[in-house]
Formats: structure tokens, C-alpha cells, sequence
């Protein structure tokens, strides 16, 4: 039995693989044409269908959304009971439709084109009414649904969804979309801090541990202990950076000296230290101390000494 559920699930798997593989060859002039009108539209693209067509519009208004194309979902269904109001004069409007033939869009169809919007279907049925009468057909037809009925829409949906994905990137990259763009619509999260947290926002609340290069090991101890950073900077006359001691370099020396009561900070510091300017990406901070194996960064502006960065400040926020 567990044989044949694993078989199963393989089955499912490689038929929607080849319906999705199939899709570029359903691929021509009509799809570059969608695009283009949906770049240059001048309103938002409004998403609709019934059942499970209608739950695949919604993640792809999700999608474009945030990669800076306005969309709104509108159910077919509640679209012929009064919501079709939301529809303004300069929007475009997409229907999904597997058969394209559904009693509710075969109502709203005529509805949109009597507010003169232009109408892009993404259809599994080219003879289907949604077909002939759209301004712009994509075609999405599939050989058959994985349901072992070849019933529930399961190939269907999933070769809907690879269209939305593709008209996504398509119009990000005629939109020039990018990482910038794409953290002004994802600030919360782990996703947008690693797109728009800076080191210098993480050590605004950290304090500042530094001693002289001439300061003794008692004052050392004491500043790496008062600051709560495992680690204090070393600063020479002129308040550059000479190097940093973490409580590691303490307990190392700890078990290398007896006599230390003469040992001055420049005596065991590490010199060059890695650093990061503030302005940096907190997920570049997190880079370095993977790459280097420390847990602590001297952060910088324009070489001067600002602060540390504890890898807890980024285990803080999510980063890790």
C-alpha cells in the first residue's frame, strides 16, 4: 500500500512536470502582446475566475503586486452580483478559466466589454466562449488533470500559476524591478530585512567598548565586561583603529601567562580586525562573520570607529 501511494505521488509529479514543459510551445505573439498592453496599461489589471481558477488569480495578484504591477482579484461569481463596479476605465482585465465556458463568465464577459476594458484570458480551452472572445488569448491547455479522474483541476491550475509566474518576471523586467524596488514592498519580514536592514540600524542601541593601546588588562576586562559585546576595540592616540580584543583572546592569554599584571591592551590585541561600514546590508555583516568564523564586527563611517555588531544583534532580527 505504502508502494502504491509513493507511485502515485511520482505519477502526479511528472504529469504536471510535462504539462509545464509543454507550455513554451504554447507560448507565441499573443503572450508578448500581453504583456506589453498590461506594461503600458495606465490603470490596475484586474484578476478574475470561478473555483479553483479563481484561488490561482488571487496568488497571482499577490505576485504582481509585489513586484510593482497594481492588481486587484475580482470573483467572477460576485462580479455579476454588484462588484464589477470595482473595474475602472483604464484597467485590463484577466480571466482565468480552464474550460472557459463557466456560466458566471460567460455573464461577465459581456458586462466588461460594454465598459469597453480589454480582456486577457489565460484559458485551457481555445473553442471555449471565453476564447473567442477575449482581445488577447494565452493559451494553457493541458492533456489532462493528475486527479486520477482526470477531474479536479490539479495540471490545470499548476500550469495557470506558471503563466502568472511568467508574466511577473516579464514585466519586472521591462520595469527595470529590482532589489530596491522589491524591499520597498516587502519592509516586514525576514525577506525584506535582508533587503533593506542596514549594520548601522542594529548597533543604534549597542554600546561603544574602546581602550587605548596603552591601557592596562584590568581596564580591558572591565570594558569588555561593562559593554556586555564580548569584545572592545583598540584605539591608538589618534582614534584610529590599532585592533579589537574579544574574551576568547582573554582566556587564550589566560592560559599562555601567569604574570599579567604588566600586559597592556596592545600587547594581545588582534591588529586589523574585520570591519563593516554602517551603510552596509546587515545580510552582508552576516556574510563575513560565516565566512571569517567570528561573532563580532567593528563597524565603521568613513573609517572612524562607531560601534560593534554582535552576531546576536542579527539572531535579534531574524536574519538567522
Amino acid at each position: 500500500m505504502k508502494r502504491n501511494i509513493i507511485d502515485l505521488a511520482k505519477k502526479t509529479i511528472a504529469q504536471e512536470a510535462e504539462a509545464i514543459s509543454g507550455l513554451p510551445a504554447l507560448l507565441n505573439e499573443n503572450f508578448e502582446k500581453a504583456i506589453l498592453a498590461i506594461n503600458e496599461c495606465p490603470g490596475r489589471i484586474i484578476m478574475s475566475g470561478i473555483g479553483k481558477s479563481a484561488i490561482i488569480a488571487q496568488k497571482i495578484v499577490a505576485t504582481l503586486n509585489s513586484t510593482g504591477t497594481p492588481s486587484v482579484f475580482l470573483h467572477a461569481a460576485d462580479a455579476i452580483h454588484g462588484d464589477i463596479g470595482m473595474v475602472q476605465q483604464n484597467d485590463i482585465v484577466i480571466i482565468i478559466s480552464k474550460s472557459g465556458d463557466s456560466p458566471e463568465i460567460k455573464v461577465l464577459i459581456p458586462l466588461i466589454k460594454n465598459f469597453g476594458n480589454t480582456i486577457i484570458s489565460i484559458c485551457g480551452n481555445m473553442q471555449s466562449y471565453l476564447a473567442n472572445t477575449s482581445d488577447i488569448v494565452i493559451n494553457t491547455t493541458v492533456k489532462e488533470e493528475a486527479c486520477p479522474n482526470n477531474l479536479a483541476p490539479t495540471t490545470s491550475t499548476t500550469a495557470q500559476l506558471v503563466i502568472g509566474d511568467a508574466i511577473a518576471t516579464c514585466l519586472m523586467e521591462l520595469k527595470g524591478f529590482n532589489a530596491d524596488d522589491f524591499a520597498k514592498f516587502h519592509p516586514g519580514g525576514t525577506l525584506g530585512k535582508k533587503l533593506y536592514l542596514k549594520v548601522s540600524d542594529l548597533i543604534v542601541n549597542n554600546e561603544r567598548p574602546f581602550v587605548k593601546e596603552t591601557s592596562f588588562l584590568k581596564e580591558v576586562i572591565i570594558e569588555i565586561t561593562k559593554k556586555r559585546l564580548g569584545a572592545t576595540v583598540i584605539l591608538s592616540d589618534d582614534d584610529t583603529i590599532s585592533g579589537i580584543i574579544t574574551d576568547g583572546d582573554l582566556r587564550r592569554m589566560l592560559e599562555k601567562n601567569r604574570d599579567i599584571s604588566a600586559m597592556k591592551a596592545g600587547d594581545i590585541m588582534t591588529t586589523n580586525p574585520k570591519s563593516i561600514e554602517g551603510s552596509a546590508l546587515a545580510v552582508d555583516a552576516l556574510d563575513i562573520m560565516r565566512k571569517k568564523n567570528i561573532t563580532q564586527l567593528v563597524v565603521t563611517d568613513n573609517n572612524k570607529y562607531i560601534g560593534i555588531l554582535h552576531l546576536h544583534d542579527l539572531i535579534r532580527e531574524g536574519l538567522i
